[in-house]
């Protein structure tokens, strides 16, 4: 076994196999390329893996995880060519898709980085109190990732998180029942496949976060994943951004 990085295991012959599977310390990468190669970006991408696993490790330990990483046209956000989903508090994938022009500035801007640290944060977060299943907790969940990465790299909102101003959120307030509701389109919400604005939930939820984030100052690793996510709508409620409706 041949030590790459501080944070990174490979096993396996690049040139021999089709597949490697990587180790690092505490994640496992699992290429899945019957789809496509990646092999033209391994070695990039598995250094965004590394400096996400470091940046993580900043504030917390990070977990134990399975990472799939998969090559899919147009099974990506079109804006960066690659996708994260987090599936349960162990794994979660990456999508990806080079023949998307957008996929290169994604890789080397430092895009891949962030989504990852996004995704792990989802996974903490899922051995914990859970994604959540009514709108409000999905927003809040949403809300602390994207914050979360903010928090450890100085980055600027990404677009899905700066899609509608706080003005109009705040002329617009949701009804706190509809977050209450375990009954919700989650694409309309977040990427406006219905009436929604699209990208409304990720904007919603990163305000509704970084409101609560100003009210109680620093907060320590274990909060930035455990808060309660009725804690953040209270705040929400007092902000204007949840209002109650008789």
């Amino acid at each position: 076994m041949q030590r790459l990085r501080a944070c990174v295991y490979a096993r396996g012959d690049f040139e021999t196999y089709g597949w490697v599977e990587l180790i690092m310390d505490r994640w496992t990468l699992h290429w899945l390329e019957a789809s496509g190669s990646l092999g033209e970006y391994r070695a990039e991408v598995i250094g965004e893996f590394d400096a996400a696993c470091k940046t993580v490790s900043r504030l917390l330990t990070p977990p134990r995880l399975d990472v799939l990483i998969q090559r899919l046209p147009d099974e990506t956000i079109p804006e960066m060519g690659l996708m994260g989903r987090a599936y349960r508090s162990t794994m979660f994938s990456m999508t990806l898709d080079p023949d998307n022009p957008n996929w290169l500035p994604s890789l080397r801007s430092g895009a891949l980085h962030r989504q990852i640290v996004h995704e792990v944060h989802h996974c903490l977060r899922m051995a914990g109190p859970g994604y959540g299943w009514t709108l409000g907790e999905a927003l809040v969940s949403e809300g602390l990732a994207g914050q979360f990465v903010r928090h450890l790299l100085g980055s600027d909102p990404e677009p899905w998180e700066n899609a509608v101003s706080s003005a109009e959120l705040l002329r617009a307030p949701v009804d706190l029942q509809a977050l209450e509701s375990g009954y919700y389109n989650h694409s309309e919400w977040f990427f406006g496949s219905g009436a929604h604005p699209k990208w409304l939930g990720y904007t919603l939820g990163h305000q509704m976060v970084g409101r609560w984030l100003a009210s109680v100052g620093d907060i320590d690793g274990a909060t930035w994943i455990n808060v309660p996510a009725a804690d953040i709508i209270a705040s929400a409620l007092e902000e204007g951004f949840v209002v109650l409706k008789p």
